[in-house]
């Protein structure tokens, strides 16, 4: 199991009561295993962050970005974010709200391409 602070553990319950639409539509297609077989948790704590979905046996985190990743401290922000994921073993993959909403089926895709090639 992946380090996490303990204190984050309410506030990761509280977002996964409060999921906004593009989390929620993506959830309905990960939950119970129905991408590849693949199970994922939502609003996962690691280390001193919360990720909004994690799988655990492809060590793949997913993000999906409203809009606040867009100005230039968000991105900041998402940059160290990345880059403490990526020193645990996982690959962070991002999506914007956007696509989740608009675009699922190609969101999904991707998913399941980067499942496999995690997979080997």
């Amino acid at each position: 199991m992946l380090p996490y602070q303990r204190h984050l553990k309410p506030y990761a319950r509280r977002l996964r009561r409060d999921m906004t639409d593009a989390e929620h539509r993506l959830w309905q297609c990960l939950r119970r295993k129905q991408l590849d077989g693949v199970q994922f948790y939502r609003q996962k704590p690691i280390g001193r962050y919360i990720v909004d979905f994690y799988g655990p046996a492809v060590d793949l985190v997913i993000e999906l970005d409203g809009g606040q990743p867009f100005t230039v401290e968000g991105r900041a922000r998402d940059r160290l974010r990345d880059a403490f994921l990526a020193s645990q073993g996982l690959r962070v993959l991002r999506f914007d709200d956007r696509q989740v909403l608009l675009e699922t089926a190609a969101v999904l895709e991707v998913l399941l391409r980067a499942i496999r090639e995690r997979r080997g």
